[in-house]
C-alpha cells in the first residue's frame, strides 16, 4: 500500500486496554448451570415477570451502581475513540472485533499491537500477519480476513474507514448490516461490538457467549442457542434491550455490566 504503519495510540491516546478495571462479583454471582438440547429448535424466552432471577437482578442493579462511574468512563472513551480517533485506530479497533470469535478478548488486543508496532496491521500479507497471530484461533483464516478487510477501506493507497462509515449514515443497524454483508468473518456479533467499542452501537446488544449465558441464569433465555441466526440474533437483542429498560440502564451499559459479572474485567 505504500501507507506508514501506525499504532493506534502513537498520536498520544492511551488504547483501552481495561487492565485496571478487574472487579469481582463474590460467590452469589458464580455460574448457573446451561441447559443445551440436541436439536436446535427455537430459541424459548420468558418474559419480564416473576419468572425472572430477581435475586440476580437485585444484584446486578446494586453492582450497577456500585460500577457506573467506571462502565460510563469505558464508554465515553469509546465514544472519544470514535469520534476522534484516526483512520488506523478504527481500523485496529475493527480488526480487534474480527479476530475475536472463540478467541480471548485480552489475547485478540495483544496480537493486534504486535501487527501495529511491526507494520503488518497496515502493509503485511496474510502469511506474515498469520504468524503474529498467538493466541487467536483460525490464525489463518482471520489474518486473509484482515487482509480482505484492509481492501475494503482503502480508498486512493490509504485507509478511509471513518469516510466510509460516514457516507452508510448514522443508523447503527444499517451500519452493522453493511458490516456483516461486506467484511468477511463478521457477524452481527463483530460487528456489533466494533460499533459499541467506536461508540455508534446505541441499543444493540453484543451477544456472545459471557453474555448469553448470563441470559440465560436471569432467566431471560431457558437455555443457551447452539447457534444465531439473524432473526434469533434480533430476538434474543430486543429481550436484552427490554430488560436493559426495566433495570434503568442502557443495553451497553448493561453488556459491560454482565461481561464484568462473567470475566471479573472491563475490558472491551
Amino acid at each position: 500500500m505504500g501507507a506508514r504503519a501506525v499504532c493506534p495510540w502513537s498520536s498520544g491516546q492511551r488504547p483501552v486496554d481495561g487492565t485496571e478495571l478487574r472487579v469481582s462479583f463474590g460467590p452469589s454471582a458464580a455460574r448457573g448451570p446451561c441447559r443445551r438440547r440436541k436439536a436446535a429448535g427455537t430459541t424459548r424466552f420468558m418474559h419480564m415477570s416473576a419468572r425472572y432471577n430477581e435475586d440476580l437482578v437485585s444484584e446486578l442493579k446494586a453492582r450497577y451502581l456500585e460500577l457506573r462511574g467506571v462502565i460510563g468512563k469505558r464508554l465515553e472513551e469509546f465514544r472519544r475513540l470514535g469520534e476522534e480517533g484516526t483512520d488506523e485506530e478504527l481500523f485496529a479497533e475493527l480488526v480487534f472485533c474480527l479476530f475475536t470469535p472463540q478467541s480471548k478478548a485480552r489475547q485478540c488486543w495483544a496480537a493486534v499491537e504486535r501487527l501495529c508496532k511491526s507494520g503488518l496491521l497496515i502493509c503485511g500479507e496474510a502469511g506474515d500477519i498469520a504468524a503474529k497471530l498467538k493466541g487467536v484461533r483460525f490464525h489463518n483464516t482471520k489474518a486473509a480476513n484482515l487482509v480482505a478487510l484492509r481492501r475494503l477501506f482503502v480508498r486512493n493507497g490509504r485507509l478511509a474507514v471513518r469516510e466510509t462509515l460516514d457516507e452508510l449514515g448514522d443508523d447503527p443497524r444499517k451500519l452493522r448490516e453493511w458490516l456483516v454483508a461486506h467484511v468477511r468473518g463478521m457477524g452481527y456479533k463483530e460487528a456489533t461490538h466494533f460499533l459499541r467499542n467506536i461508540g455508534r452501537g446505541q441499543d444493540m446488544a453484543i451477544l456472545d457467549r459471557h453474555v448469553l449465558r448470563s441470559l440465560v441464569e436471569l432467566g431471560v433465555l431457558e437455555e443457551m442457542p447452539q447457534s444465531l441466526s439473524r432473526r434469533r440474533y434480533m430476538a434474543i437483542e430486543q429481550a436484552m434491550v427490554e430488560l436493559a429498560g426495566a433495570m434503568q440502564m442502557k443495553v451497553e451499559e448493561l453488556d459491560l455490566l454482565l461481561w464484568c459479572k462473567e470475566t471479573s474485567d472491563l475490558f472491551k
